[in-house]
């Protein structure tokens, strides 16, 4: 089937960093991208700008020469242009310089504060994952050890149990 076609279709999809099919493109374009399965709209909804001010001072440069902060950024606009009810993020903090760790995490609080999205979030770095928890769940070897309300993670050593 072609990817047009699979775009459209009513299915969730996986968002990645880099979409390896894609030929170099404008980080305008990779946007426009993540609305595939949508009616196609001509340009980038302000409010992806708003949440990643970043993006849109480099809507014109190709997506492959942001930094790895920037790039995970696009990766997260890219996602809601297709307008989730749900996100669902494996390890955004990884590799990211520690401001643009504070950027992504005020966009995730404004998702969930103010548009009422959930926000699914696979996470090792623990402050990160503390700030954000309303819930929380810790895996080891595929089960689940741990898991309660997210004000409660210092008390139940959850910084212990995460611990490499």
């Amino acid at each position: 089937m072609p990817t047009y076609k699979q775009a459209r279709r009513k299915r969730p999809r996986l968002r990645t960093a880099r979409p390896r099919h894609l030929r170099p493109v404008t980080v305008e374009e990779n946007l426009l991208v993540g609305a595939a399965s949508r009616k196609a709209p001509s340009k980038v909804p302000d409010r992806i700008y708003e949440l990643f001010h970043v993006l849109k001072e480099m809507k014109s440069r190709r997506d492959g020469d942001l930094s790895g902060g920037q790039q995970q950024q696009l990766t997260i606009g890219r996602a809601l242009m297709s307008k989730p009810q749900l996100l669902i993020l494996d390890e955004p903090t990884e590799g990211i310089q520690p401001s643009i760790i504070q950027d992504i995490g005020r966009t995730l609080r404004q998702l969930v504060d103010e548009m009422g999205m959930t926000v699914f979030l696979v996470e090792q770095y623990y402050d990160f994952a503390r700030e954000l928890a309303y819930r929380y769940w810790v895996m080891s070897h595929g089960e689940i050890v741990a898991g309660g309300e997210g004000a409660d993670m210092e008390a139940h050593g959850v910084r212990e149990l995460i611990a490499v």
